[in-house]
């Protein structure tokens, strides 16, 4: 109890205000492994992030939601120990460590005290490089994994955005959910658990953030113990994926007196030298909350919904502009053409001075308070390079924000904003459309 009152406190003194620079340290392992560290030596704590890039997009069609399964499955055993062991080693370290599956990436969060370090990464590296798969805990992890999808079957937005995912990347693996669905998920086998490991979980596809009381030679030697006994090459990487889909509206029918709508046409890549101009035009558009247009004349001035948001997505195979939001029945055929009009409005007509000095205000501000823990920061140092982003993006980000004019963005949505394009994928049972 004592050391998990002390790895809570860590945890809360961890949350530091954001220095005026955060030197980062380019490591490489004796072996070769590569990292980015920010030394914080004032507590006896370290947050590792590791990554690796290609995720579920892995897998093929008839083994969908294989990695989801094995990420799940990587804390239920290593060695003789079983599910219940393995968490009681982790609480007595005071260590917490968890792991995920996304479409593109594997990642792997680690805490851990310093004087514990040698023995939580021990319990870390049975976990990655020989979990158990037991039978048992496979049943067990696979009915909570079925149970979730049959309640996916009832929710109308996972349904919207399952429909909107097959029309827009249809024959790629993003146009079906990384949980997979009822018939694959039922149809895994432990082999299969064994070959999406070594296949995602490998060396010429791993990232690593650290951040914390560790030196560079510590953390060096750590990655070599840690992870030097992984494959040395995974799986190929799908091909780049263009929108598929037309504009228009598809209706998915389903029994609700409020209807989930999806939206979305293609979109722009994160390294794209017009990524800024448009980041700092969705802001405007609809990602601002009630700062945003779409908040304001959807939801402020007609009353349509409770929330809209739109997002710029930059994914590893494809990019696209997507958003939501839900609406009564009687009420969403007016909603979709409010939204459509918005997006021609910015098209058409760009931003006022004063809304672009009031987003690019919003997210210089709003920037420093991401870095608000070891952790954050760890996370931050592993998406930085997983975009290709070079070591000072943090300190030029804001810059890049602050040079973005009204006619870049006059110039970008013009040519990335098509009304016209929009997919709208309703769920419910709306009336109008």
């Amino acid at each position: 109890m004592i050391r998990f009152l002390s790895v809570i406190m860590a945890v809360l003194l961890s949350a530091l205000p954001l220095r005026a620079e955060i030197a980062i340290q380019q490591v490489t392992s004796p072996s070769g492994i590569k990292a980015w560290l920010v030394e914080e030596h004032s507590i006896p704590f370290t947050a590792l992030e590791i990554s690796f890039k290609g995720g579920a997009s892995l897998e093929a069609p008839e083994k969908r939601g294989a990695t989801n399964l094995m990420m799940a499955l990587l804390e239920e055993g290593t060695g003789d120990m079983d599910a219940r062991a393995f968490a009681a080693a982790r609480e007595a370290l005071a260590a917490s460590m968890s792991f995920d599956a996304g479409d593109d990436s594997v990642s792997i969060s680690a805490r851990f005290l310093s004087e514990n370090r040698d023995e939580a990464m021990a319990l870390l590296r049975g976990a990655i490089v020989a979990p158990n798969f037991d039978q048992t805990a496979i049943d067990r992890v696979r009915e909570q994994v079925l149970s979730n999808l049959r309640s996916d079957d009832q929710d109308p937005g996972k349904l919207a955005a399952a429909r909107f995912d097959a029309l827009a990347f249809a024959g790629h693996p993003y146009a079906t959910s990384r949980d997979g669905t009822q018939e694959t998920v039922s149809a895994l086998v432990r082999d299969d658990l064994i070959a999406v490991k070594n296949g995602s979980i490998a060396l010429d596809r791993v990232y690593v953030g650290a951040v914390g009381d560790i030196t560079a030679e510590e953390l060096g030697v750590l990655l070599d113990t840690l992870l030097g006994d992984l494959p040395a090459v995974g799986a190929s990487m799908p091909d780049h994926v263009d929108f598929g889909a037309n504009g228009g509206v598809e209706i998915v029918e389903f029994n609700t007196p409020q209807s989930v709508a999806v939206f979305g046409h293609a979109g722009i890549k994160r390294d794209d030298d017009d990524f800024f101009p448009a980041f700092v035009m969705n802001r405007i558009l609809g990602s601002g909350g009630f700062a945003s247009r779409l908040t304001e004349e959807v939801r402020e001035k007609r009353g349509l919904t409770y929330g809209i948001g739109t997002y710029l997505v930059p994914k590893e195979h494809a990019e696209f502009v997507f958003g939501q939001f839900a609406s009564s029945n009687d009420r969403m055929a007016e909603a979709i053409d409010v939204v459509r009009s918005e997006w021609a409005r910015m098209a058409q007509a760009g931003v006022t001075d004063q809304e672009l000095e009031d987003a690019v205000t919003y997210l210089t501000g709003a920037y420093p308070l991401r870095f608000d823990g070891n952790g954050p920061i760890a996370n931050i140092l592993v998406g930085m390079q997983m975009q290709g982003l070079d070591v000072d993006y943090i300190a030029t980000r804001n810059d890049k924000i602050r040079a973005v004019t009204r006619e870049d963005i006059a110039r970008v949505a013009a040519e990335l904003l098509d009304p016209d394009a929009l997919l709208f994928v309703v769920a419910g049972q709306p009336e109008g459309l």
